[in-house]
């Protein structure tokens, strides 16, 4: 078995890795265009992104949603049944904010949009995926992928993301999504994608 094999190898998340995964994630995200339109500030983009990450894992997906990470990459999943659970509570809006400063607004808009071109079927919905570019390449994200959407598929459902990076599309599509539609973010922002993917038997995927 090669070390390449070993590191990439997912693992479930615990509150004990939120440093690590924020780290992971900032960088993973440092040239995401809706991550750039809410973290503008060269200078501080990582630092931000950092304590933005660890705070959503630690105070919603760590506990209701389906969490793992790999040695440079990390992936958010929210099953069917824990979507409405994972919506931030007022302290978790009330961190973010203080994160996200003058940006804060700009964000909670994105989010009532995305939210509002959301699918209404029961799915597993694709939160967070993201690698560290140090590590492209090794098959870190397409690990993440491949479990989730085991999960997915063993339950007989469909998986659902958005994206608003246009050349992880294509990244995307080689696992079965689809693209379901465009959204022009308010505010000026960036668009973002929606997607998704059919479920599958094993014969199938």
């Amino acid at each position: 078995m090669t070390r390449m094999s070993i590191t990439n190898t997912p693992k479930t998340a615990t509150i004990d890795d939120a440093s690590l995964i924020g780290r992971t994630l900032a960088r993973a995200f440092d040239d995401d265009p809706m991550m750039r339109w809410f973290f503008p500030d060269d200078a501080t983009r990582e630092a931000g992104l950092g304590r933005y990450f660890a705070t959503i894992f630690t105070r919603q997906y760590v506990h209701h949603g389906v969490c793992e990470h790999t040695k440079a990459a990390a992936a958010f999943w929210v099953p069917p049944g824990a979507q409405d659970k994972a919506v931030p509570d007022a302290e978790t809006i009330q961190e973010l904010a203080e994160i996200l400063g003058d940006r804060a607004p700009l964000f909670r808009q994105a989010a009532e949009a995305a939210a509002g071109h959301g699918p209404q079927e029961p799915h597993w919905y694709l939160a967070v995926v993201g690698a560290d570019p140090a590590a492209q390449g090794q098959g870190h994200g397409a690990a993440l992928l491949r479990s989730g959407l085991a999960k997915a598929d063993a339950a007989g459902l469909p998986a659902y993301l958005e994206s608003s990076k246009p050349s992880n599309l294509p990244f995307y599509e080689h696992f079965g999504f689809t693209v379901l539609g465009e959204v022009q973010l308010p505010g000026g922002g960036p668009t973002l994608w929606s997607m998704r993917r059919e479920p599958r038997r094993p014969a199938d995927a």
